[in-house]
């Protein structure tokens, strides 16, 4: 059975996957966002922070959509997420 916080991360990305980034009612006040790796790797925190990231890197590209490749659950609080972006640089022929 998959706990709540996979179900919570699954419908935050099934949205995203259909290109709706309009809401971040899901979101605990102090989340923070971190990209590993790829052209902005990075950590930020809280709302602000992850609105600030993703207006970077949203800004960045032109037809960009995320495809979710595996999720795993690494506790009760904690969900690693693999994705796939597409997309096209701005800028690029």
């Amino acid at each position: 059975m998959a706990s709540a916080s996979l179900d919570l991360v699954r419908s935050t990305y099934a949205a995203c996957e259909r290109g709706d980034r309009s809401s971040a009612e899901w979101a605990d006040p102090e989340i923070e966002l971190v990209y590993g790796d790829g052209p902005m790797p990075g950590r930020w925190t809280g709302l602000a922070g992850m609105a600030e990231a993703w207006r970077e890197f949203l800004g960045n590209w032109k037809d960009w959509r995320i495809e979710v490749e595996e999720y795993r659950e690494l506790d009760d609080e904690r969900v690693l997420v693999l994705v796939h972006h597409v997309g096209a640089a701005r800028g690029a022929a």
